[in-house]
């Protein structure tokens, strides 16, 4: 059974987010395995575990994603690959093109990925490399069984639960539930470093600069406003009702 696992670095959810010029700031922030992720990680080495075969780990990103492919490396996966964002637009149409380019003569069973990135909460990329590799696609996954060529699957449907069977090829993305991530161990922590671990280039893939057009483009972007201080009714209930309407209608905007 071979897997693939899409995965991204994101900052960890307790950092507190910086905008500066426009952009997040990432000066000493902690960056961590996309939670979602993590189960995607978590659930294909469990299919090694029962099943046998091989875990690839890949992400596109900066140089400092390899700390998340180490850690899922640690985890218990089989090889890693880095395919550098230089030269790649961030939208997810050019993210996908180039995972399909990647993707396009490896021989795959599986293919997992998180339900979302927490950073941009898109959800598009898996979507869309199933799409560009013509292969099955289920996404927010709680529950996977594999059996003879077939995986049955249960997903979360926004409170309803779908149950669907699929032919493999596929590609699933993991929502909360679907199991508990494991820990890195320290055996696994030292075996991380002996695992095979590639470093790619986009010019190293089949890819014409059209082809990365983006199709998105970021125009701007800010913090929430800071939260005003509340404001107490004064007078009795009449009078307060009157002042409540009053700035429901003239400060909110509400009515």
């Amino acid at each position: 059974m071979n897997v693939y696992v899409i995965l991204k670095q994101t900052f960890d959810t307790e950092e507190k987010i910086k905008i500066q010029n426009g952009q997040v700031s990432e000066d000493g922030v902690k960056f961590v395995i996309n939670p979602y992720d993590e189960y995607a990680v978590e659930e294909a080495i469990r299919i090694k575990e029962q099943a046998g075969g091989h875990v690839v780990v890949l992400s596109i990103g900066p140089e400092r994603s390899a700390e998340a492919l180490r850690t899922a490396l640690a985890m218990g996966a089989d090889e890693a690959v880095l395919l550098s964002n230089e030269g790649i637009p961030s939208d997810e149409y050019s993210l996908s093109v180039v995972l399909a380019s990647y993707l396009a003569d490896k021989s795959y069973d599986l293919i997992l990925g998180g339900n979302f990135s927490v950073d941009n909460g898109a959800g598009q990329v898996a979507i869309r490399l199933s799409e560009l590799l013509g292969i099955p696609h289920v996404s927010s996954i709680t529950k996977l069984e594999l059996l003879d060529g077939k995986a049955s699957v249960e997903r979360d449907a926004e409170g309803d639960l779908e149950q669907m069977e699929i032919s493999l090829p596929s590609l699933f993305t993991a929502q909360q539930g679907l199991n508990e991530p494991r820990y890195p161990s320290l055996p696994g922590i030292m075996k991380a470093k002996k695992k095979p671990f590639r470093h790619i280039r986009l010019n190293e893939l089949n890819i014409t600069p059209d082809q990365l057009r983006a199709k998105t483009a970021q125009t701007e972007l800010n913090l929430p406003p800071a939260r005003a201080a509340g404001h107490i009714l004064q007078g009795d209930l009449p009078s307060q009702a009157a002042q409540l309407v009053n700035l429901l209608r003239t400060k909110s905007k509400a009515i």
